[in-house]
């Protein structure tokens, strides 16, 4: 990829939007800003260039300022995607403004500029069907925060074409991401199944006391997440099993099957099971704990990248 094609138009300049600024911007990408809430717009280069200092922190950023001297606020939405290769959309997760913004930027990008949206919750076909350059339309999620957190669904519509998958997938491994294909069209892609898997199973445990809220977080926070930290769930029963994942299979699928056939239903987040779990935590969301806890996340996930980053140098 040649310097040129190194533009990159954020169309939403919230959470999301400021971190995928932050990620182009550190991997020397050219970024423009637009957002159609002035203040939020004009807050966001501060704001970015913050957060890179605190990447520089960790040794995830090497220059902080000259990455933020690469970001700008466009003149308007025409302006952002202006010359680019690839646009990241983070609007509101809703189907009726994707369609009118997705038909905006496939009307103003170049023509072989890709179009990417950050939505976790509405696949592709329901907002690119009636766009006259609809095969060059997918999905690019992250996961909150993307400057930390570095995995990127990629899912298409059908009617996406594989350059537009391959093109996505090269872009989001230069800039530093790890992409992930979602194969075809899936309700909450892959990530987001498998937490809601984890999450129903933990509503159930707690609403029905079988352990106390905090415990529960304890048993992945300190069991299984540390593991899944830098192994997948089939890397960790491959090791789990002397022969692998078929002696794995073989041990103990029974009981897993046991276990899938009483699986936790929908009722799990309804009163008044919800209700309870509720209950069970024992803290108040104030604005002050949600501040204080998410920067102590941000700087604890920092410092395990910058750990998982060394093991691979090494």
């Amino acid at each position: 990829m040649t310097m040129k094609d190194r533009h990159v138009g954020i169309v939403g300049v919230g959470l999301i939007g400021r971190a995928w600024a932050a990620i182009f911007a550190r991997a020397g990408w050219t970024v423009r800003l637009t957002d159609p809430h002035r203040p939020t717009l004009e807050a966001a280069p501060k704001l970015i260039r913050d957060e890179l200092h605190a990447l520089a922190r960790h040794g995830l950023a090497s220059d902080p300022d000259g990455a933020a001297a690469r970001i700008s606020i466009a003149a308007d939405l025409a302006d952002a995607v202006k010359d680019v290769a690839f646009v990241q959309e983070n609007g509101p997760e809703n189907v009726d403004q994707k369609i009118a913004i997705f038909a905006e930027l496939d009307r103003l990008a170049p023509a072989d500029a890709l179009l990417a949206s950050s939505t976790s919750a509405i696949v592709a076909s329901r907002f690119t069907e009636m766009l006259p350059g609809r095969a060059r339309c997918l999905v690019g999620h992250p996961v909150n925060p993307p400057h930390l957190v570095p995995l990127v669904e990629l899912c298409g519509a059908p009617w996406t074409s594989q350059q537009t998958i391959d093109r996505a997938r090269a872009i989001y491994r230069e800039i530093g991401q790890v992409p992930v294909t979602v194969n075809r069209e899936i309700n909450g892609f892959i990530l987001n199944r498998l937490q809601g898997a984890l999450l129903a199973e933990a509503f159930r445990l707690v609403g029905e006391g079988y352990v106390s809220a905090e415990d529960l977080d304890h048993t992945v926070k300190d069991g299984l997440g540390l593991r899944w930290s830098f192994l997948g769930p089939l890397e960790t029963i491959e090791l789990n099993a002397p022969g692998g994942i078929p002696d794995y299979c073989a041990r103990y699928t029974g009981f897993y099957k046991e276990l899938a056939a009483a699986a936790a239903g929908p009722e799990v987040y309804q009163s008044p099971n919800v209700d309870r779990v509720i209950a069970a935590w024992p803290h108040q969301p104030s604005p002050e704990r949600i501040a204080a806890l998410t920067q102590q996340r941000n700087e604890r996930l920092a410092a395990l990248a910058a750990h998982k980053a060394a093991q691979r140098t090494s």
